[in-house]
């Protein structure tokens, strides 16, 4: 049976943005309701009384804050390394693609710095590189399939310890506030004790502010 819980707890969890004001106790509970009371009325079909709502809401905003307190608590020391001119590439996966990776990787030179991230999904490779190296890769890469070229990108990395490869919720953590800040995440690539977001040269200094905040939280 569908209840007004329900329904506040499937609109909440659908908008992250909404769960992170409540988590941060910054919503009014009366207006919250008010806004939402046309969608929770149209999925139940009938009408239903605001201080059901807010009774629901108030409720959920106690999981909320239950699970936030829950959370191993992490330290963020680290220090944020950006690094600017690059470019994004995605590509339809495929045994000629494969085969071209060697000397894809051989493009760059690692020790002056130079960037080379190659992801694998299922169907699809994408490559981030120094957007100096972009004319040779797109000669190397005739015949495959582009399916998207992003260019003037920033990399945003963060080092950690072992633990952030332990601690459940980080991750969520530190979208949430690039999302707060209305950043639009290119990229995201993790390895062991590294998180790198790639983000648009006009979001780099939102991200780095963000990223930044977290590290000198107490």
């Amino acid at each position: 049976m569908v209840t007004i819980s329900n329904i506040v707890k499937k609109i909440i969890e659908s908008r992250p943005m909404l769960s992170e004001a409540i988590a941060n106790d910054i919503v009014n509970f009366a207006n919250l309701a008010e806004q939402l009371k046309p969608e929770i009325e149209a999925e139940l079909g009938k009408e239903v009384n605001e201080s059901a709502i807010v009774m629901a809401l108030r409720r959920h905003a106690e999981r909320i804050s239950q699970k936030e307190e829950a959370k191993i608590p992490f330290k963020f020391n680290s220090d944020i390394i950006m690094k600017t001119g690059l470019s994004d590439i995605a590509l339809v996966k495929s045994q000629s693609l494969l085969k071209k990776l060697k000397d894809i990787y051989d493009l760059v030179d690692y020790g002056k710095g130079d960037t080379l991230n190659i992801i694998h999904g299922n169907y699809e490779v994408t490559i981030v590189i120094n957007e100096k190296y972009i004319k040779k890769l797109i000669d190397m890469i005739k015949g495959e399939k582009t399916l998207n070229i992003e260019r003037d990108l920033v990399s945003l990395t963060i080092i950690f310890s072992k633990d952030f490869f332990y601690t459940p919720g980080i991750l969520s953590k530190i979208i949430r506030i690039l999302a707060w800040e209305n950043v639009n995440i290119i990229e995201n690539i993790s390895t062991m004790t590294e998180l790198i977001f790639i983000v648009s040269k006009k979001d780099a200094i939102k991200a780095y502010n963000a990223l930044q905040s977290l590290i000198e939280e107490k």
